[in-house]
């Protein structure tokens, strides 16, 4: 069983809304902040995060959206199947080359998986700037599941993290089976820790001879 608020047309619908709230928006940038992709991130989650709840509408109970900036999540919510819904607002400024950002532990996911109820959604805003104007090109919302392992990555931080590769190329495969997504996920895995076996080995080498010279000096 999944979750019928992602069903594709209904998940375009939500997008559509977060776009349009966006757009709707008078300017709130100033010429100090426009230009840094954090401020303008930080501003959207906000504009997103204070109307989600509205946009979801009667498929929304017990919203959140008040979490640190480490939290797994940007917004939570149970919908009125009884799925509960972890949301990471993620934004990308349409004219950069190169934009890889993390989603979430690898370890975290596996754990919230665990029950077939939880949800670990992305939704991404692509924008661009127009004088101190943000204007939203695209939005994209989706459960990770639906994230084509051909443009995700896992990155060395901790358990390791799950990364897009580049935001400019979001590869989704709608109604993808969770199943399926969660084998691909650990086979990634799988072939993700032997190579950070490598490095530490390297690593470890490294300073073995680091120390053998150090040994080998005087005290002065």
């Amino acid at each position: 069983m999944r979750s019928r608020l992602y069903q594709k047309e209904r998940r375009s619908r939500i997008a559509s809304y977060v776009k349009d709230r966006i757009n709707a928006k008078r300017d709130f940038l100033s010429a100090i902040t426009v230009d840094s992709p954090r401020a303008v991130g930080d501003a959207l989650k906000k504009i997103v995060g204070d109307h989600f709840e509205n946009i979801l509408g009667d498929w929304c109970t017990d919203y959140s959206n008040d979490f640190a900036r480490r939290a797994m999540a940007d917004i939570a919510f149970t919908d009125k199947d009884g799925f509960y819904h972890i949301t990471d607002i993620k934004t990308h400024r349409i004219d950069t080359s190169f934009n890889m950002p993390q989603l979430t532990s690898v370890e975290r996911l596996a754990r919230l998986y665990e029950d077939d109820k939880n949800v670990f959604s992305v939704l991404m805003v692509k924008y661009e700037i127009d004088g101190l104007k943000v204007r939203a090109r695209d939005v994209i919302f989706a459960p990770i599941e639906y994230l084509d392992w051909r443009c995700l990555t896992i990155g060395a931080l901790g358990w390791g993290q799950i990364q897009i590769r580049n935001s400019n190329d979001i590869l989704l495969r709608d109604s993808y089976s969770r199943k399926k997504w969660m084998i691909e996920f650990c086979d990634a895995v799988l072939s993700f820790y032997p190579k950070e076996i490598g490095k530490i080995r390297n690593r470890i080498e490294r300073f073995e001879k680091v120390k053998e010279v150090w040994e080998s000096k005087e005290d002065v």
